[in-house]
């Protein structure tokens, strides 16, 4: 049927599975005769084992899509991936997304992609209208296809950074709706940034015929991020939504889906992927969804949701013991953020020397962001550079409760951040104590004792 299975297969069953489409392939057959450039010949045993000897990859020359004569195993492995994708992302709340493929590529060269096919549509383009997020992919996904992107500033409501929808339209006029690529709009993002308000983006796209493109990198996981581009899609326009392989299905890097509401548009995009491509990243989506079944996948995803609750709690806790506070971001679902005021006032240094105490400790994935630091990306200086805002209230450190978490995850970071804020605190009293000595009339015979 194209879907996903109710219920995981076990783990020789998909071996033997696998191994029927690779016989399927000329590579493999008894009597093959290969006189051209690309036959499939491995030189290592091994690396033949690692693929299941599904060498042919996916996709011709001319259609990643597309069906391949002489590899009629990898070509069936392509097309039932895609087709239980698709069965994944609906079952995760996009009920009326209508296509979408796998591709052998990271979430920032799927988006140049998107980008790149919609050239083809606008020729005048040149403008991305980019609500700003502090990530590096994102925004060079943009550059590397040739356009320039729009900053546009979050917000502050309370301790949220929410999506500047007036600046949007206001800079959609000064520009010219024809003279603008598309909204690049993202869902999943690092607390106190709160996914964008995707359905009124959405709305002014419709109304000024723009196309929408969606950062989803890591949305699939959450059913809020997913109901957001469902609800942009129902009262708007949304062009295609991109997420990462390795993010939400828990597979080595190197994939995403690109996927969307218009079957004709994700098939010029499937298009404009030159050449052939790796059959890796579909295969290890394709294993990991036949192993964990559709009701595997939900049960991932609602342990997630009971870990970010239970993370939200017990981080507040420790945040209240420090004289710190868990910033109020209802809006973000994966993310949360704890603000550092008492370690950014002892020392500037300190906020900083957190995250690497946390690492040396083997904690990792958390943040540590402090005030006013300035990074330039491809010419583009951004103040306050992973904060997603020019001024932040406060210094902050970042922990997501992401697909695949554990209670024991949890319990021992808090543990080992604990430990950090304690250590943390009794250096920036010392040197405060130091510079309060040497300030003094009495300083140098003090320090001298």
């Amino acid at each position: 049927k194209g879907k996903c299975p109710e219920d995981g297969w076990d783990e020789s069953t998909i071996e033997l599975f696998l191994h029927e489409l690779a016989i399927m392939d000329s590579n493999n057959f008894l009597g093959n005769c290969g006189v051209g450039e690309r036959e499939g010949r491995v030189a290592s045993g091994l690396v033949a084992r690692r693929h299941y000897r599904l060498i042919h990859g996916i996709g011709r020359s001319g259609d990643i899509s597309a069906v391949q004569p002489k590899a009629a195993g990898s070509s069936l492995l392509n097309k039932l991936t895609n087709s239980v994708v698709l069965d994944i992302i609906k079952l995760a709340g996009v009920r009326t997304v209508t296509n979408c493929f796998v591709v052998p590529m990271a979430t920032g060269m799927s988006l140049t992609l998107c980008f790149l096919t919609l050239r083809h549509k606008r020729p005048k383009a040149k403008y991305i209208i980019w609500p700003r997020i502090d990530q590096k992919s994102c925004f060079k996904s943009m550059i590397t296809a040739g356009f320039e992107p729009v900053v546009i500033e979050n917000l502050l409501e309370g301790d949220e950074l929410r999506t500047d929808i007036e600046a949007v339209e206001t800079k959609v006029k000064a520009l010219g709706a024809e003279n603008i690529l598309c909204v690049h709009s993202t869902t999943s993002c690092f607390a106190p940034r709160v996914p964008d308000r995707v359905e009124e983006l959405a709305v002014i796209c419709a109304n000024y015929d723009i196309p929408h493109i969606v950062n989803n990198a890591y949305g699939v996981q959450s059913s809020k991020c997913m109901h957001l581009i469902q609800q942009g899609a129902r009262v708007g326009r949304i062009d295609a939504f991109v997420q990462s392989l390795d993010k939400n299905f828990m597979v080595p890097v190197g994939g995403a889906i690109i996927a969307g509401f218009n079957e004709s548009f994700i098939q010029e995009i499937s298009k404009m992927y030159p050449g052939k491509a790796s059959a890796s990243p579909s295969l290890d989506v394709l294993i990991t969804l036949l192993s964990l079944g559709a009701s595997g996948y939900k049960q991932l995803l609602k342990e997630r949701k009971e870990m970010f609750s239970y993370l939200s709690s017990e981080l507040k806790k420790l945040a209240d013991i420090h004289n710190e506070r868990l910033l109020d971001t209802p809006h973000n679902p994966i993310s949360l953020a704890m603000s550092l005021k008492n370690l950014d006032e002892n020392n500037d240094a300190a906020v900083t020397q957190l995250g690497s105490m946390l690492f040396t400790r083997q904690v990792s994935g958390a943040r540590v962001v402090p005030c006013g630091s300035v990074q330039t990306v491809n010419n583009y200086t951004f103040k306050g550079f992973m904060s997603h805002a020019n001024d932040y209230p406060c210094a902050y450190l970042n922990a997501a409760s992401a697909i695949g978490i554990k209670k024991q995850d949890v319990d021992v970071f808090l543990k080992r951040l604990d430990k950090c804020l304690k250590t943390s605190r009794k250096e920036g009293k010392k040197e405060k104590s130091v510079n309060e000595i040497c300030n003094s009339n009495t300083g140098t015979e003090q320090l001298e004792d």
